[in-house]
């Protein structure tokens, strides 16, 4: 079994993984052959369009003009507990997510239908594929406790999608079912232990920061016979810049991460073949 892991990174994480991806597909090299693709976050709108068969030349053109939407009313005293949280090493992984669930229930955001509203609309294909198998990663901020949705669980895929993008503080809860689920980056940023058992795994990281476990020692600890982990290269990270949501940044992530595959093509080839 094949898997393909997409991290989150913001909307210039998007960018980064698309051009990265259509760049890769170019060179013969092409990851939606993944039998299971895992997503948080930025990467669970990449998964969906993925799995679900969108043109990629397409979506890939399409990044340089993805929209968030944020909300003026966007609390940067609570955005500010939320990083410290995120910073904490006295906390216990768990206790940092509930406490920041918390902070997400407490964000005076509104309603969350608009923001599941805009994945509806950014997804040609608002099914679960059948193949490959798509997993969307959440969490629950009644718990702090990890959700991982796939064509079995019974959540809409836009409204799953949505919920893996909800950033504390930045966009509000998304209701599934009987609770109420923030960004799946709050657990790991790309979650890579649900692609366990897999023969080949190729993880794809915009972005490590802040996170307790590094990308790589994520991959490691899974232990599949082939793997790889790519990370945005010294160009991709200065087009990235210092800001995953500034909309600027878009075109430059996208064509640096068309770029950077041209460098790892072969270093795929070799895990995915």
């Amino acid at each position: 079994m094949r898997a393909l892991v997409l991290g989150g990174g913001g909307i210039t994480g998007i960018a980064w993984e698309l051009g990265l991806l259509a760049g890769l597909r170019r060179a013969g090299a092409d990851l939606a052959q993944a039998d299971l693709i895992v997503g948080t976050s930025a990467g669970a709108y990449v998964g969906a369009l993925l799995a679900t068969g969108v043109d990629l030349e397409e979506a890939a053109a399409s990044a340089a003009r993805i929209e968030l939407e944020l909300s003026p009313r966007i609390d940067p005293a609570l955005l500010a507990q939320g990083f410290a949280l995120l910073a904490d090493r006295s906390l216990l992984p768990e206790q940092v997510r509930a406490r920041l669930g918390g902070l997400a229930r407490a964000a005076p955001l509104g309603d969350a239908a608009p923001h599941v509203a805009r994945f509806a609309a950014a997804l040609p294909v608002r099914e679960w594929p059948v193949h490959p198998r798509l997993v969307s990663t959440g969490v629950d901020t009644a718990t702090g406790e990890p959700a991982a949705w796939d064509a079995t669980a019974g959540a809409d895929l836009p409204a799953a999608v949505a919920a893996s993008c909800a950033l504390p503080g930045v966009f509000p809860p998304v209701r599934i079912g009987a609770g109420y689920y923030m960004d799946g980056g709050v657990r790991s940023v790309t979650n890579t232990d649900l692609a366990a058992g897999a023969d080949a795994i190729v993880v794809l990281a915009p972005t490590s920061n802040m996170f307790r476990t590094p990308p790589q020692a994520e991959l490691t600890a899974v232990g599949a016979r082939r793997s790889l982990l790519i990370a945005p290269d010294g160009r991709a990270r200065s087009a990235i810049g210092g800001n995953v949501l500034d909309p600027g940044r878009r075109g430059p992530a996208l064509a640096a991460g068309t770029a950077q595959a041209a460098k790892v093509a072969g270093a795929v080839a070799r895990v995915w073949s």
